[in-house]
C-alpha cells in the first residue's frame, strides 16, 4: 500500500484520489441521515463564534468546534495521528502550505462534487491550494497576500519615493541608512515561510512534477536571483537582523529604526499590537514588483479540510462553504480573528473597506483585495514543508552570523528535501 500511494502521489498528486480512495478501505464511504448530524471540527484559528452563528441557524447540522495549538504546534500530529487511527474529525483547519502532506499521507477525502455547485466563489489559483487535477480536498478560508507596510512619516520627510520595484526598493534602503546610519529599512527575511512568499512573486518555483515524479527547484536561476537580491542588501548593511517575529523587532518598528516591512496582509494586525508607539505613522503600498511583471507573493491562508473518514462529507462541506462565503460569518472571523477572506464574496464585505486608525485612516484592506487578483498562480507546495522549512529556516539563521548565505541555505534546503521525499518513498525527477 505504502509503495502505490507514493508512486501515485508523486504524480502531483495527480492522481491524488486514487490514494485517498484506493489506499484507506472503508472509511470514504458516506453516510445519510434523516436526524440531526453532528460534525466534528478541528483547528486552531478563532473559529468559535462563526461555528456558534451556524448552530444557531442551522438545527440539522451541529459543527462542533475542538481548538487544538497551531499546527505546526503539534496541532497536524494530533490530526494526522487521529486519522492513522480512524478517529479523525469530519473537518479540519489546514494550512495550504501542509495540505499535500495530509493528502499524500491519504488522510483526506474528494469533495468536489459537493463544491462545484459555488465553485466560482473562488479564484483559481486559491482553489489550486486545496486540491490537484481539477480536485478539490478542502474550501478555502483565508489567503495571505503581501504588501509593503511603511513609515509614511520617516519616508516623507527623508524624500525618499515609497519604492515601486525591488530596484527602487535597494535604492531607498541605501538612502534610508543615509539619512540616519541607525536605521534600516527593513529586517531580514529569515522566517521559511515569509521568505517562501518572495520566491512565489518571482515565480521561483520550489516544487513541481514531471510525469510520475516530483521536482525540487530551490536551486534553479530563479531562485539564485531572490537569494542574490538579499544577500546583496545584507552584505551592504542594509537590513536589520533581528529575529522574526521577536519583541526586539516590534520595539525597533515602533521607535522608527526599521521603516517598513514587505509582509502578509495578517502581519497587519501583529504591527498594530506589537508597535504601538508608533500608531498613525504607518501606511501600506503594493508589493515592490521585479521589473514590470505586476504580480504579488502569497504568505498563509488555511482551508477547512474534509478528513477521509468523515460520514457526512456533504454536509461537512456545506458548513464548511457556509463559513467562508456567508457575510455573517465572514464579517465575524474579520473581526475576531483578522483573517483576511479567500471567497470573492468575502473580498466584497464592506468590513474591508474601514479607514484603520493605526495606518493613518487608510482603509488597507482595500489595497489588499487588489493586490490577492494579483497573486501569482503558479505555485505549488511539495508534501515535505516540515523538512523543506526545518531546513530553509535552519540556514537563513545563519546568515545575519555570516555562517552561510541564503544560497548555502536553498542548497541545504534542496538536499533535505529531496532526501525527504525520497525516504518516503516518491521518486524524485533529476
Amino acid at each position: 500500500m505504502e509503495r502505490r500511494k507514493a508512486r501515485l502521489a508523486a504524480a502531483a498528486i495527480a492522481v491524488a484520489a486514487s490514494i485517498v480512495l484506493a489506499g484507506c478501505g472503508g472509511g470514504n464511504s458516506a453516510s445519510t441521515s434523516s436526524g440531526p448530524v453532528d460534525i466534528s471540527f478541528w483547528g486552531w484559528a478563532k473559529y468559535d463564534q462563526a461555528v456558534a452563528l451556524w448552530n444557531q441557524s442551522h438545527p440539522d447540522i451541529h459543527v462542533k468546534w475542538e481548538g487544538l495549538p497551531s499546527g505546526g504546534s503539534s496541532g497536524y500530529d494530533k490530526m494526522l495521528t487521529a486519522a492513522k487511527a480512524g478517529t479523525a474529525p469530519c473537518l479540519a483547519q489546514v494550512g495550504y502550505e501542509t495540505l499535500p502532506t495530509f493528502l499524500a499521507a491519504g488522510a483526506l477525502r474528494d469533495i468536489t462534487q459537493y463544491v462545484k455547485p459555488q465553485h466560482d466563489e473562488f479564484p483559481d489559483w486559491v482553489w489550486k491550494n486545496v486540491g490537484v487535477d481539477g480536485k478539490a480536498y478542502a474550501v478555502p478560508v483565508d489567503t495571505g497576500p503581501m504588501a509593503m507596510y511603511y513609515r509614511a512619516d520617516l519616508f516623507k520627510n527623508a524624500g525618499i519615493p515609497v519604492p515601486k520595484t525591488w530596484q527602487d526598493f535597494a535604492t531607498a534602503a541605501a538612502k534610508v541608512k543615509a539619512a540616519n546610519p541607525a536605521d534600516r529599512i527593513m529586517n531580514l527575511p529569515t522566517d521559511p515561510y515569509l521568505y517562501s512568499g518572495f520566491a512565489w512573486q518571482a515565480g521561483a518555483a520550489w516544487f513541481g512534477t514531471k510525469g510520475d515524479s516530483w521536482t525540487v527547484s530551490m536551486d534553479s536561476a530563479a531562485n539564485t536571483e531572490v537569494a542574490s537580491y538579499w544577500q546583496g542588501l545584507f552584505s551592504q548593511d542594509l537590513v536589520t537582523t533581528y529575529p522574526a517575529s521577536d519583541a526586539s523587532f516590534y520595539s525597533a518598528l515602533s521607535k522608527g529604526q526599521i521603516w517598513a516591512e514587505v509582509g502578509a496582509v495578517w502581519e497587519a494586525s501583529l504591527i498594530r499590537d506589537n508597535a504601538g508607539d508608533s500608531s498613525g505613522k504607518w501606511a501600506v503600498a503594493p508589493m515592490p514588483r521585479w521589473g514590470t511583471t505586476d504580480a504579488v507573493g502569497n504568505s498563509g491562508g488555511s482551508s477547512t479540510a474534509v478528513m477521509k473518514d468523515c460520514k457526512y462529507p456533504k454536509e461537512a462541506t456545506e458548513f464548511a462553504m457556509w463559513m467562508s462565503t456567508n457575510t455573517d460569518s465572514v464579517s465575524n472571523l474579520i473581526a475576531t480573528g483578522g483573517l483576511f477572506p479567500a471567497s470573492k464574496s468575502g473580498l466584497a464585505n464592506s468590513a474591508l473597506d474601514k479607514p484603520q486608525d493605526y495606518y493613518g485612516g487608510q482603509p488597507i484592506y482595500q489595497l489588499f483585495r487588489d493586490e490577492s487578483a494579483k497573486v501569482n498562480p503558479n505555485w505549488q507546495w511539495g508534501p515535505v514543508m516540515n523538512d523543506t522549512a526545518a531546513a530553509l529556516g535552519d540556514g537563513l539563521g545563519k546568515v545575519h552570523t555570516k555562517g552561510g548565505t541564503f544560497q548555502d541555505a536553498l542548497s541545504g534546503a534542496q538536499k533535505a528535501s529531496v532526501s525527504a521525499l525520497q525516504t518516503q518513498g516518491f521518486t524524485v525527477a533529476k
